[in-house]
């Protein structure tokens, strides 16, 4: 595990070649885009027309996802997943060989044209891009893999916007068939590449296809509902798209006003742009390393409180015009409080990756890989009326209220902060993630042994591990890429500040047969429904905290569940577990015993997490259970 890294995906053919075609995609779509303003001015139309531009050719694109998002969810679904996205990048030949046609002619109806249907095929490739990644990354794989995606993605169009700017500036009256050129090689490239993704089974093969897209919307919209964290992860991705369009969208005028870049000049806004767009490739690819390869969306709730930080900031860096205008990037450079912008605008994209990536990631690890195509449908047409309420949003506050360019960084940052604490509210699981991700990685550096390849990446298991600590499960939940239900001692599972965290964890507190035979009951039987429902539960068959740091013997109660899962037809496997290096901490009955005060002896100390390949649950006996989970501990108490 210590030697495992994201970049590693990029050598491998599974992954390689649709990361080349999302970004090649990406980087020709707004090559495309950024060349039709370059037209006009090449043209010498006027502003007023080119104003209209700006306002017609966005909703030209982004109509299609209102009208087929639905039907090309369906489609996804149905079909082998490498041949649509063939298919797919196949039509953007057919398409950009048309823009090609109007670049040359210079006809701007030919191109508006190719940008719809432009739009139309990056609806029908939306569905494709990332219900494919589950079925081609394992689970501990999937935050570092969107977060290279998303950081290709970012680049991709930055880039892309880029190259659009140049091609009219570089190439001079050769520019339109320069731009044809360039867009209709991009296209075959992709297509080309494409057809080096493995095959990608369907996710549904015998679905019927419904065309009708008003009602099959509302259909796609309703199945992403139906779970409440997958619910307001689309939430939270539509928000993402809402933030990053208003904001985005801003940089222009505040690049002129309180930048003071010059007027016939893009550098300082593509700059201010680069730096978050930078910002949030890098923030991405650093969700991998902080969350430990576990789908950590305790990340989602320290992004957005780093957004709304860094927005405000931004505020306050410069709230009025610039001191000087008429400045190139060297000339902004040497204003004071110039770097000052530039971390804002960094941190604003590093956090943006924070918490974009791991609702990717939950969503993708929530739903079912027979619906995954079909609701991410859905999260494409709820992105698209976001991205037009944020523009709405945007005409409004500037057109009537008046509002200059960092007020409006100012009403974003305070209504992401607003938006946050309402879907943490609604989702405590987001905030229970956060708090137990902070103590966890404040307190511990884990090492971790196994958890890829022995931990079952779906279907119900038992796992058994030693009992060290109060934080032996928040450890274990840190550490293993799935939800896990854990079986905890009520008076543990009480304890003020941590009960709400366990209790949004789902988990099961149990006492013992004297103490409380109910409790201990109702414990049974919620544990055999969470392995019914294909859940990992994990249990502590010591039944409490070591009290010698030794490993007590294991108790009857794991041979009960195994027992009554097979007596139902459905055993499970059982997988030991083991903690090393938490009978030293804090948390355990170490200070206690010895009769000290509980302080910490050191801080971010090396904790290891064992996992032994899966046993058999049917006639598994505790004490080779124990046995087990003695072996793999060793003596690293």
């Amino acid at each position: 595990m210590s030697g495992y890294s994201q970049f590693s995906l990029l050598t491998q053919r599974r992954f390689l070649p649709y990361f080349i075609v999302q970004a090649l995609g990406a980087f020709n779509d707004n090559i495309y885009r950024q060349a039709i303003i370059g037209l006009l001015f090449f043209l010498g139309v006027s502003t007023q027309e080119r104003s209209l531009y700006a306002v017609i050719a966005p909703a030209i694109f982004i109509l299609p996802y209102f009208l087929f998002s639905a039907i090309a969810g369906q489609v996804a679904e149905k079909l082998e997943k490498q041949r649509l996205i063939v298919i797919t990048t196949t039509m953007e030949i057919a398409i950009m060989s048309l823009a090609a046609v109007g670049f040359l002619l210079q006809a701007m109806p030919v191109l508006l044209v190719a940008l719809f249907l432009t739009g139309v095929q990056s609806t029908l490739f939306g569905p494709v891009k990332y219900s494919v990644l589950p079925a081609i990354l394992k689970p501990e794989e999937l935050t570092g893999g969107n977060g290279l995606v998303e950081m290709g993605t970012s680049i991709s169009i930055l880039c892309g916007m880029i190259s659009g700017v140049l091609v009219f500036e570089l190439a001079g009256e050769y520019g339109p068939a320069t731009a044809a050129t360039a867009i209709v090689a991009l296209a075959v490239t992709g297509n080309l590449v494409a057809r080096l993704i493995p095959r990608i089974d369907a996710g549904e093969p015998q679905l019927r296809v419904r065309w009708n897209p008003l009602p099959e919307s509302l259909a796609v919209l309703r199945m992403a509902r139906e779970q409440l964290a997958v619910r307001n992860a689309i939430l939270g991705v539509s928000w993402f798209w809402f933030f990053g369009t208003v904001l985005t969208s801003q940089l222009p005028a505040y690049a002129e006003v309180h930048l003071g870049s010059r007027s016939d000049s893009a550098v300082l806004y593509i700059g201010a742009l680069a730096l978050f767009s930078i910002g949030t490739g890098a923030g991405s690819l650093l969700c991998e390393k902080l969350s430990a390869r576990t789908v950590e969306i305790g990340l989602v709730p320290l992004g957005a409180f780093g957004m709304t930080g860094f927005l405000l900031d931004l505020y306050f860096a410069r709230p009025g015009p610039a001191p000087v205008g008429g400045l190139d990037l060297a000339g902004f450079l040497q204003q004071p409080g110039s770097t000052r912008i530039i971390v804002d605008l960094l941190g604003i994209g590093v956090f943006t990756g924070f918490f974009l990536v791991p609702l990717f990631a939950l969503i993708q690890s929530r739903t079912p890989s027979s619906r995954m195509s079909r609701v991410f449908a859905a999260v494409n047409i709820q992105n698209s009326g976001f991205i037009v309420l944020a523009a709405v949003t945007g005409l409004v506050a500037q057109q009537v209220l008046g509002l200059s360019s960092t007020q409006l960084f100012l009403a974003l940052a305070i209504a992401n902060a607003l938006v946050a604490i309402w879907i943490f509210s609604i989702v405590p699981e987001f905030l229970m993630r956060f708090l137990s991700w902070v103590m966890v990685r404040a307190l511990y550096r884990l090492r971790l042994h196994g958890i890829e390849k022995n931990v079952p990446d779906e279907g119900a298991a038992l796992l058994v591990c030693n009992h060290v600590s109060y934080m032996d499960a928040l450890i274990l939940a840190a550490s293993i890429p799935r939800p896990v239900r854990f079986v905890m001692y009520y008076r543990i599972f009480n304890i003020p500040v941590m009960r709400w965290i366990f209790r949004t964890a789902r988990a099961i507190p149990i006492a013992g047969a004297r103490e409380d035979p109910a409790l201990m009951q109702r414990a049974f039987d919620e544990i055999d429904a969470a392995l019914a429902e294909g859940e990992l539960v994990c249990i502590f068959p010591e039944g409490a905290l070591t009290k010698d740091g030794e490993i007590a013997p294991f108790k009857s109660g794991v041979e009960k569940i195994l027992e009554r899962a097979a007596a139902a037809g459905r055993p499970v496997p059982v997988v030991p577990m083991a903690l090393r290096g938490m009978w030293a901490s804090m948390w355990s009955r170490r200070d206690s015993r010895l009769g000290r005060m509980r302080v910490p002896r050191r801080f971010r100390a090396h904790v290891d997490v064992a996992v032994a390949p899966p046993m058999p649950g049917e006639g598994v006996t505790a004490a080779a259970l124990e046995a087990q989970v003695r072996a793999l501990r060793g003596d690293a108490a």
